[in-house]
């Protein structure tokens, strides 16, 4: 038998988890510790420097929408972005979203 995708996720998830949470002001939210196709695609789809289209399209309307009642500046953004990469093996770069080699 040949590689089993549904085992490697399978395995994946187990390791890591399906959600990478964080806390701001008190408040927790959640990312995915993968990334759907179509997920990448809205992600690639994105100006490099479109923070809130990044933060909406991994977080998702109904997070988006409490994460942005938060004060957040562009430094945060960045470390917090740098601790999912680290803790999931993620790298969100500047044109899209990969996953490190």
């Amino acid at each position: 038998m040949g590689y089993n995708v549904n085992a490697a996720r399978a395995q994946r998830l187990e390791a890591t988890g399906e959600r990478w949470e964080f806390e701001l002001d008190g408040e927790t939210f959640s990312l995915p510790t993968e990334l759907s196709r179509a997920t990448v695609r809205d992600l690639a789809a994105l100006d490099p420097s479109d923070l809130d289209g990044l933060l909406a399209a991994m977080l998702g309307p109904e997070q988006f929408e409490r994460f942005a009642t938060h004060h957040t500046s562009v430094q945060d953004i960045q470390a917090l972005l740098e601790a999912y990469g680290q803790e999931t093996g993620m790298a969100l770069g500047e044109e899209s979203a990969s996953t490190r080699s």
